[in-house]
């Protein structure tokens, strides 16, 4: 995970919850790690891709890039420069160039303002554009993204879920970032819309040289966005390569086991089973060794006590496994 030319870089984020006790007089009696020394590089015009169970810690990462966490430790690189050491100025680029799309469109649009005042609103706080200009601007950014200009004057509630989640790349899209956060983009979406959605994203990446931090759990979403994946499990990432790569050689018995578990790319291709017993243990009170361990089908004496390190596999592979 070398940083050469990166947009964002990531170095040993860790976000840890106080879990307290208490109503008038709390004190703290543990933590929650969700995030624990997770680095990664994120180039321009690529997309790197976190995946994981729920409770991976997939959606804590996402939060600190959008600074919505304050980091516990480690350091967020923008182009280089630590994000924590930012005056007023640098912070409201760093916002203005770090923009997001979340799972549920609905949920993040006011159903009382009109689609072309939703779109307009990151234009009319941050810039010094006229109201001709604005306007000009919001249909520019509908038609990018497949709507037709009447649409502008619609309610949310007058939109399918695609079309809603095509206004809020849209919104996203309105101040020019470099890069967007997606948090699971097309997880609520129909099928058949999720593949239009995807294509739209990607020829966007295309045309504007976009970064995105993709937050997903599908597989196949993953496969066909990712130009780099990292696998999470309980706070940390376990393995990380770039797409093809993971794909087709996956290495960490978790990785393996979220592959077995996904539709196989053609019917005819025979698929090894792996069944994983168990849930994913409390972040509050993580196992000894390798948080894996419990669930592992081939966990040996040494996972039970020692954490693995990083292991480069050549190329960018890595993966955290004593198999290796």
């Amino acid at each position: 995970m070398t940083s050469g030319g990166s947009v964002l870089e990531a170095r040993n984020l860790k976000k840890h919850f106080p879990v307290t006790r208490g109503l008038a007089l709390q004190r703290t009696v543990g933590w929650v790690r969700a995030v624990e020394d997770v680095s990664f590089v994120i180039r321009p015009g690529e997309t790197l891709s976190l995946v994981g169970e729920s409770g991976a810690g997939k959606t804590t990462v996402a939060k600190t890039v959008l600074l919505l966490e304050k980091l516990s430790g480690g350091n967020l690189l923008f182009h280089g420069k630590d994000v924590s050491q930012f005056g007023r100025a640098e912070l409201r680029e760093y916002r203005l160039n770090v923009q997001a799309v979340f799972q549920d469109p609905w949920g993040s649009m006011n159903p009382r303002m009109r689609v072309k005042t939703i779109v307009a609103e990151p234009l009319a706080v941050n810039t010094a554009l006229s109201k001709q200009e604005i306007q000009r601007k919001v249909l520019e950014l509908l038609a990018q993204v497949g709507l037709r200009p009447d649409q502008a004057d619609l309610y949310p509630h007058e939109f399918s879920g695609g079309q809603r989640q095509r206004i809020a790349v849209a919104r996203a899209l309105a101040l020019n970032p470099q890069l967007v956060v997606l948090d699971e983009p097309v997880s609520a979406l129909d099928v058949s819309i999720r593949a239009q959605i995807m294509n739209l994203l990607k020829d966007l990446q295309t045309t504007y040289g976009l970064s995105y931090l993709l937050i997903a759990h599908n597989l196949a979403t993953v496969r066909y966005m990712s130009h780099a994946v990292a696998i999470m499990y309980l706070g940390r990432i376990v393995e990380y390569a770039e797409g093809d790569e993971l794909f087709e050689h996956p290495r960490h018995p978790y990785t393996k086991a979220l592959m077995s578990a996904a539709l196989p790319a053609h019917p005819d291709d025979v698929t090894e089973e792996i069944v994983l017993s168990g849930e994913m243990p409390s972040p509050l009170n993580p196992p000894r060794g390798c948080h894996f361990h419990p669930r592992c089908p081939q966990a040996m004496d040494v996972c039970r006590e020692v954490a693995p390190v990083v292991t480069q596999l050549g190329g960018s592979h890595q993966v955290s496994c004593h198999l290796y």
